[in-house]
């Protein structure tokens, strides 16, 4: 491989070459989580999965981007790349995945792929669209008013643009100038409905202008590239010169969610024709052109990857799922009032 200052000197300020590496090795996890999830979905043992294939280079970069464990970040449910990328583990992965008792995110309770993990500073998902952006934006108002060196990411697709309550933050916080960052994964579909049908502008980006901040664009297929756009935004954020709204271009390789058949919108030929879009193999093969890994490195990553999640789905199958006792457990608040 190269020597480590030619591999340092291609790198964007921030990133040191264990942090790609880092980053190339969670997206390979992220991968087979999502490849494990809809296998056990097919096989009947989980009643639902939504893929995040095509979006993990965007959400990893973005991860990576924030202060993770300090920022706060509120996901949508196609966020398995970032949680990841924060922190999130496969065994707690799987676990929300089969609903069992110990599931860190809600014992068992919630939606798959609804995150809620408080000491990795993840807020909790709702599942209506769009919702999510809102409690992110008074997240961000709270670190206003307690000048707090914090910032809000807010991630959602770009179908959640159409709704009311994404306006209603966006102006909100460019009124305010709030220290968040609304980070757009634009897959260019809503479902079933294409981004031509949602929108007459071109890009999610030009919306920012009308709550008086800067939207830009970024290739969300590149890690790297997300990375820098985030990080940017961030900067500025923290700096206290207000919110950036980040569109980064993806796709989405597989259907809605795992109750979805996209052939029903797409032709087969458009599907297969995303897919060689995979951003996996393209910042594998960025990483070997800069000497970063080797086919070695590939080979032990991947294996490595695989037995994780292979652990960590026969042990959350294994465990017990909620019982009749704990049908009320977080419904009503406990403990001393103060």
């Amino acid at each position: 491989m190269k020597s480590e200052a030619k591999i340092r000197a291609a790198l964007p300020e921030g990133l040191l070459p264990e942090t790609v590496r880092d980053m190339y090795e969670r997206m390979v996890l992220t991968r087979l989580c999502d490849d494990r999830a809809f296998a056990l979905n097919r096989q009947g043992k989980i009643p639902f999965a939504a893929t995040c294939q095509g979006h993990e280079a965007a959400q990893m970069g973005a991860a990576f981007a924030i202060k993770r464990g300090s920022d706060w970040v509120f996901p949508y449910y196609r966020d398995t790349a970032l949680a990841i990328g924060v922190g999130v583990t496969p065994r707690q992965q799987l676990m929300c995945l089969f609903a069992r008792k110990a599931d860190v995110f809600s014992s068992g309770r919630q939606f798959p792929n609804h995150y809620s993990v408080p000491e990795l500073h993840i807020a909790s998902i709702s599942s209506i669209i769009a919702a999510h952006v809102t409690h992110g934006v008074g997240a961000a108002l709270t670190f206003s008013m307690r000048k707090q060196p914090l910032i809000a990411l807010i991630s959602f697709g770009e179908g959640a643009t159409s709704e009311g309550e994404w306006h209603e933050a966006m102006n909100f916080a460019g009124i305010h100038k709030l220290p968040c960052v609304f980070f757009c994964e634009n897959n260019e579909y809503a479902i079933s409905v294409p981004q031509r049908l949602q929108m007459a502008v071109k890009n999610v980006a030009d919306r920012a202008a009308a709550y008086g901040f800067a939207g830009v664009i970024c290739d969300g297929l590149d890690p790297i590239a997300t990375y820098s756009a985030v990080r940017d935004a961030v900067e500025k954020a923290r700096r206290g010169d207000g919110p950036t709204l980040v569109e980064a271009k993806v796709y989405r390789a597989m259907s809605h969610t795992s109750d979805d058949n996209q052939l029903t919108y797409r032709t087969s030929e458009e599907i297969e024709s995303v897919k060689l879009r995979d951003p996996i193999p393209r910042f594998e093969a960025w990483l070997k052109d800069r000497g970063f890994i080797d086919d070695a490195t590939i080979k032990d990553v991947k294996a490595k990857a695989q037995t994780a999640v292979d652990e960590a789905t026969d042990w959350a199958e294994a465990q017990p799922p909620p019982s009749e006792d704990d049908l009320f457990t977080h419904v009503y608040a406990t403990g001393p009032l103060s």
